[in-house]
């Protein structure tokens, strides 16, 4: 999430994300023991204008049995002062799974706004914004599908791209249904004289595979970054240890990289999205539609 900044005139703040995929570890292994770990970047993010993110935070999970929905743990104070999400990462063992740090916008700091959103087998976490939201947002509402608008619990923008791409298909077609979700989006923010209406970083799952997202109206988006494919790292570091108890299945995208070992992490272009899944994982090139 991001606001405008006084001086500059322009959206500079940020929420943080981290999405998982691979070997089941335990959710201490990324969110608390990396330095610098997600938690870490709740106070001390460093690649944002603004570094603290301590307006709530979110984990949801799927479970190593494949439950038939992924679990959600939400919490409104900082990530980093919570004793029942340190606890619950100790003991939380997972192959997939979406944690979030927030930063409001504006809307309430309440459990239904903090991330991820679930819906089915589905999560969806977001870092950016929509423009001018409140001028915008009874248009973007009244876009949803209506079985799924008694679902919407919260206020975020993030929760409205959320269900405007379950109404566009994303069941069925995931990079298709965000592209018409952005595209709807970008519309009706010019047709209301909005300028670059959409940035964003998005990460949605279903519990198989994982899609992220790296777009913004004016081509300037976020920061967001994609692990190194894990048999590469195995030939790069025969010795970590760490690395070879992960499988060459495993993978994580986050907003900005967990450590510093060198060439674990690579940026994802801009206005792309990636496909993390079992064999080869895909990128493709972002391009919002209007049909």
């Amino acid at each position: 999430m991001m606001r405008k900044s006084r001086a500059a005139g322009v959206l500079t703040h940020m929420c943080r994300w981290l999405a998982y995929s691979g070997s089941p570890i335990l959710l201490d292994d990324l969110l608390y023991k990396p330095q610098p770990s997600l938690i870490d970047q709740s106070l001390h993010a460093r690649l944002g204008v603004e570094t603290t993110n301590g307006d709530g935070f979110g984990v949801g999970w799927y479970g190593v049995d494949a439950p038939p929905a992924p679990i959600l743990f939400r919490g409104v104070g900082p990530a980093w002062g919570d004793l029942n999400l340190r606890e619950l990462a100790r003991s939380i063992s997972s192959p997939l799974f979406v944690a979030h740090i927030r930063a409001s916008t504006g809307t309430p700091v309440e459990q239904t706004n903090c991330h991820p959103f679930r819906h089915g087998r589905w999560l969806w976490a977001h870092n950016g914004a929509i423009r001018e939201f409140a001028l915008l947002k009874r248009d973007l509402v009244l876009a949803v599908d209506p079985s799924l608008y008694p679902s919407i619990a919260g206020s975020t923008d993030s929760e409205v791209m959320f269900y405007l791409a379950l109404t566009f298909g994303l069941h069925n077609d995931p990079v298709a249904a965000v592209e018409r979700m952005v595209g709807f989006v970008e519309s009706v923010g010019h047709r209301r004289g909005v300028a670059d209406p959409v940035q964003m970083t998005v990460a949605t799952s279903d519990g198989d595979r994982l899609w992220a997202f790296r777009y913004s109206s004016e081509r300037d988006s976020r920061s967001l970054y994609v692990s190194t494919e894990m048999s590469t790292l195995h030939e790069m570091y025969p010795d970590n240890e760490n690395l070879h108890r992960l499988s060459d299945e495993t993978r994580a995208v986050v907003s900005e990289p967990l450590g510093d070992l060198a060439g674990a992490w690579h940026p994802v272009p801009e206005s792309s999205y990636a496909v993390v899944q079992k064999g080869a994982d895909a990128v493709g090139a972002f391009r919002p539609r209007t049909s």
